[in-house]
């Protein structure tokens, strides 16, 4: 293996090129962790955005579509899903024109940044990678990272040199549907989540002084504001006696509607997550996504209600079957969770415990071994 520069000038043991997508913001984050890590291992990590690989406002127009739909038009991304996304007889529609278009650029840039692995994290970076493997044209391994509980056939290409799953259930998917190696290393969530939060206690006080003796209870709707009836779900959070947080991520409209509401905590794209979660009884999320991943390894209990379609509505399902959550399937139903899992009990106990043990191995370490033994000699 040739040697590489980290960005300090010393000598790396390899070079790695992550291949994301901005949309949203969990598989960025995703990403931004690997690298952190890869790079404290010693290696150097590049990172590029799949969406950027496209022609020319091909991949803004893409994240656009897909921004309006899953927030305004929740049906129609619903039959899209079903075509692209889920298995199915007879002919099935797929990515693959899409990720054709991605072809030159992304072998322009594994030509200038020379990688030893290509590392997607994206389900159309996946598909790129694995066309790309199978005809020869991409002659270093991609190794893919699966970020979702419910592994939809967009992740999967037998050109792919293995895959890294956040649950054994979905490494399993995996290798009996591609007969390729797959190893559950669980979620890839920022170190801070696990580490004592510095900034929990200002939270708890300033929970204390919005609503005293009401446990506060965080309801995500991701970095877009993408979900159904927030208002009513933080009213019903308030009348069954919680402190609705709502996290509004970057949509500025749904926090200052909900500002209106005294009784409603509505925050906007929060830095700190950690200190937010630490001090928080429970998550109710909508999406098996990035921020539920997070409240696992605080050791928050979560709750699935009203999932978005698609990816959040399987995901929320997944996580609750494996025990790592609750899915809550009407609001009757998620204020009797609640009432369990924001107290001291045997359930609150056994969804942290088996969050936590989810994170038992590391996908990071895992891509450096594979790195090593690809430059081991034979």
């Amino acid at each position: 293996m040739r040697p590489a520069s980290d960005r300090s000038g010393t000598s790396a043991t390899g070079r790695l090129l992550v291949v994301s997508a901005g949309m949203g913001a969990g598989h960025d984050a995703v990403a931004a962790e690997l690298v952190r890590r890869l790079e404290a291992m010693g290696h150097r990590a590049d990172r590029v955005d799949v969406l950027d690989l496209l022609p020319a406002g091909v991949g803004a127009g893409l994240r656009s579509f897909y921004r309006t739909t899953i927030r305004r038009a929740p049906v129609l991304y619903a039959g899209i899903y079903r075509a692209f996304f889920r298995p199915g007889p007879g002919p099935r529609p797929g990515t693959a024109p899409l990720a054709g278009l991605a072809e030159g650029s992304l072998l322009n840039t594994v030509e200038r940044l020379r990688p030893d692995t290509v590392v997607p994290v994206f389900h159309l970076a996946a598909q790129l990678t694995g066309r790309l493997r199978k005809r020869g044209a991409l002659t270093v391994p991609s190794a893919v990272v699966v970020t979702d509980f419910s592994v939809h056939r967009q992740w999967l290409h037998p050109g792919n040199d293995r895959y890294l799953c956040v649950s054994a259930e979905a490494a399993e998917t995996v290798r009996r549907t591609l007969g390729r190696p797959a190893t559950a290393t669980g979620p890839v969530v920022a170190a801070r989540f696990s580490a004592p939060a510095p900034g929990a206690d200002d939270w708890r006080r300033r929970f204390t002084a919005e609503a005293p003796g009401q446990p506060p209870v965080l309801l995500s709707v991701g970095a877009w504001g993408a979900g159904s009836r927030v208002a009513e779900t933080a009213r019903l959070l308030y009348g069954g006696g919680y402190l609705p947080v709502v996290l509004c991520g970057r949509d500025e409209r749904l926090r200052r509607g909900l500002a209106r509401w005294p009784e409603v905590l509505a925050l906007g794209w929060e830095p700190d997550m950690p200190g937010l979660l630490a001090a928080s009884r429970a998550l109710v999320d909508n999406a098996a996504g990035q921020t539920a991943l997070e409240a696992l390894a605080t050791g928050v209990p979560v709750v699935g209600y009203r999932p978005i379609p698609g990816h959040g509505r399987e995901g929320v399902r997944r996580m609750a079957a494996l025990g790592l959550s609750d899915h809550a399937t009407d609001s009757w139903d998620l204020l009797r969770l609640l009432d369990v899992l924001t107290v001291p009990s045997g359930t609150r106990e056994r969804r942290i415990a088996a969050g936590r043990e989810l994170f038992a191995d590391d996908a990071a370490a895992r891509l450096a071994e594979a790195v090593r033994n690809a430059a081991a000699p034979r």
